[in-house]
């Protein structure tokens, strides 16, 4: 089939089951007419709604209490958190702070990649433990393949004070440990008494608490997108209001620089 006979029924036309606005008479999502059937939904329920077809007032609650307690610090040191008040400082807009902290989540160490595979890998090691593995056996063949446990050990201090403070809200809002939850846990007995001395953290935590509500690892990471997105804005709002250009600025004689002359000249 020719790359015209591929797009040519696309053109003008894109089918869809998710939803779509018409003009002057609704809006529908998911089958759902927005104004008269998800018109009472808090925004986490229509959130969670709009992105696994779930409704749970009980799910979007514990989401809601992951944003706050694990997410959202009003921080400038921290990563994501820098980008935007970098922007602040350098007068950029909110709308492009808040976008590029959100963009920075994507990392290796922190934020999204974390999230999805903690859960990929309580449910990876969920399914082999009923295989008859141990678990011992499963954490080691995950440390020779990719050389850590996402979800265990943290770069900054040894414990994740996030971690009670989460399990206390999960269990009034009336989601307390199961399988996952359980299993998370295991896996953090089992690497602090190890060598390597990890402990869990908040990624695990959350990744078995959601497992439990049946979220796949992709549900997970679509709900935090924006989970970071109210500590970020207070760290762009205070840089904003504060002298131009100055958040944490670095003189060029802390730099190591070992370039040749030329490049250095045009560096200072």
């Amino acid at each position: 089939m020719s790359v015209h006979s591929k797009l040519e029924k696309f053109e003008d036309n894109w089918r869809t089951s998710m939803g779509g606005w018409f003009p002057g008479d609704k809006v529908v999502l998911r089958g759902k007419d927005v104004f008269t059937e998800v018109n009472h939904s808090s925004w986490m329920e229509y959130l969670l709604f709009a992105t696994t077809g779930k409704e749970s007032p009980k799910i979007a609650r514990l989401m809601e209490g992951m944003w706050v307690i694990c997410t959202s610090f009003p921080d400038p040191r921290i990563w994501n958190n820098r980008v935007s008040a970098l922007a602040g400082t350098a007068r950029s807009t909110g709308a492009l702070a808040s976008a590029a902290s959100v963009a920075v989540t994507e990392a290796t160490l922190y934020g999204l990649k974390p999230i999805k595979g903690a859960t990929d890998f309580l449910y990876r090691a969920d399914q082999r433990l009923r295989e008859g593995e141990s678990l011992e056996q499963i954490i080691k063949s995950e440390l020779k393949q990719h050389r850590s446990v996402y979800g265990y050990g943290r770069p900054i201090v040894e414990g994740d004070e996030r971690v009670k403070p989460m399990m206390d809200f999960a269990r009034s809002v009336g989601c307390d440990a199961g399988r996952y939850t359980k299993l998370a846990f295991e896996v953090g007995d089992y690497l602090s008494a190890s060598r390597l001395k990890y402990q869990i953290n908040i990624a695990a935590v959350c990744a078995g608490l959601l497992a439990d509500q049946d979220l796949r690892p992709i549900d997970f990471y679509n709900l935090m997108i924006l989970g970071f997105s109210a500590g970020a804005m207070p760290c762009f709002i205070d840089a904003l209001q504060q002298q131009e250009g100055c958040f944490f600025p670095l003189r060029t004689s802390r730099l190591n620089y070992t370039g040749g002359e030329e490049v250095k000249h045009w560096r200072v």
